[in-house]
Parts: structure tokens; C-alpha cells; sequence
């Protein structure tokens, strides 16, 4: 099967962000010293892949992507089977996001070249770092001074690539720019029968944060459902 190619899109909208995540009962999705953070069922996991296989394209941050051991892909055959019939391409575009430019080269998600890596990044990046990045992935996108901006960032792999349906799987400092932007359209979240603790563990959304409720991001529950010890979410964004 070819690698996917860019669908020229004329006119090109938001896509639709979905944000999937893990987390453990006290709201931690990594433990103090970040180095566990896979911690979800079996069912979890097929939870995840069953959305990976509604997208066009799957995004994490650089720091996500490097200390995991994730391909970002659609996983087995029956997923790839699954997104033929919806009308999508075999496998999925991969989105990795670092203004700094920092990745690892060795990580993971760059040894399987079954489809297209693009790299979101900022000028912070400078050319030594950009002829790094660009020799790892099918396309590097300078969008933003300092930080990433977000919204740009969407409107092009709208446009150039044809996503129309973005699943970011973290980690928190990639979700709470997307919350805080207001780019987030649906939250899937999986509440696991665990304690991490500790005020350094990492949570769903991190970075600025919100300063008062009335910028809090509200959230709609659409369904919730019980496997096991674990609880499956499904959250609409409400805008406004």
C-alpha cells in the first residue's frame, strides 16, 4: 500500500479535534517522574485504536512520541481493514508537535515509514534543528514565533493535507493548548482504578491553565460506559 499523499483542500475549515487520554482516578496521566504512562487496560488500548481508525491523521507531542514506544499508525490489520471500508486511507497520517524542534531521532514513531510524518514546529526550531526535522519527516511546518499557533497549524493540514478529522493523544502541554485555543471538539476519556499522586505527575491539561471559572473549557457528558474497574467518557466541548 503507497504512503498517503497531501489532498489539496480549496477551502479549508478547522478539522474536528478529538483528545483521548488516559488517566489515573486522581486525574494523573504519567506518574511524578513521567516515566510510566501506559497504564489503560486491553480495552483501552482497542479504544484507542478504534479511534485512531475515524482519523485522518493522529498528533502527539514530541516528548510523548520519544518516551513511548508508539507509532502513532492504525495498529493491526483489522483497524486498517476498518478504515478501507469508512472511505479512509489504509493508514493515517502522524502529526508530531515540538516548538522547541527537540526530538528524538532514534524515537520510535520515526523507524516504521508506513505513512507520512509531519513535524509542526516554531522558529525557535533555527536551521540546524529544522535540517534535522526535515530529514526525519515527509514535511516540516514552521507555525508560530515562540509558540505554536495552533489554529494556523489546523487551517494548514486542512488544507494541504486534507484532515478533516484530527485525533491528539497528548501529552498535557500539547492538550491544554488545544483546550485553551478552543480548538478541541470532542474529549474521550478513559478513568482508570488508580492513585499516582504527587503534585509533579502530569495531568490531561497543563500549561497556562485557566485563571477564573468563567474560562474554564466546559464540557458536555455525552456517554459513559463501565469495562471492568475502568470508566469510558465521551465529553462534547460546549463553545461559549
Amino acid at each position: 500500500m503507497k504512503p498517503s499523499v497531501p489532498k489539496p483542500q480549496p477551502s479549508a475549515p478547522l478539522p474536528f479535534v478529538l483528545v483521548n487520554m488516559a488517566m489515573t482516578a486522581d486525574g494523573k496521566i504519567a506518574t511524578a517522574n513521567r516515566r510510566l504512562s501506559s497504564f489503560g487496560s486491553r480495552r483501552d488500548q482497542e479504544h484507542l485504536l478504534q479511534l485512531r481508525a475515524t482519523a485522518d491523521a493522529v498528533m502527539a507531542g514530541a516528548r510523548t512520541a520519544d518516551s513511548n514506544p508508539v507509532n502513532l499508525g492504525p495498529g493491526p490489520a483489522k483497524y486498517r481493514r476498518l478504515r478501507l471500508r469508512r472511505g479512509l486511507a489504509e493508514f493515517n497520517l502522524r502529526v508530531i508537535v515540538s516548538g522547541s524542534g527537540t526530538v528524538n531521532p532514534k524515537a520510535e514513531v520515526f523507524r516504521r515509514r508506513f505513512s507520512p510524518i509531519i513535524i509542526l514546529t516554531t522558529r525557535r526550531a533555527g536551521p540546524q534543528r529544522l535540517r534535522t526535522l526535515r530529514a526525519l519527516a515527509a514535511e516540516v511546518k514552521v507555525c508560530g514565533t515562540r509558540q505554536v499557533n495552533f489554529r494556523l497549524a489546523l487551517r494548514w493540514l486542512r488544507r494541504k493535507w486534507g484532515v478533516e478529522r484530527l485525533l491528539c493523544e497528548g501529552g498535557g502541554e500539547l492538550n491544554g493548548a488545544l483546550f485553551r485555543e478552543g480548538l478541541v471538539n470532542e474529549l474521550h476519556l478513559t478513568v482508570c482504578p488508580r492513585i499516582f499522586g504527587g503534585r509533579a505527575a502530569p495531568t490531561i491539561a497543563e500549561g497556562l491553565g485557566s485563571v477564573t471559572l468563567a474560562r474554564a473549557t466546559q464540557l458536555d457528558l455525552v456517554t459513559a460506559s463501565r469495562h471492568g474497574d475502568e470508566m469510558f467518557l465521551v465529553y462534547r466541548v460546549l463553545r461559549g
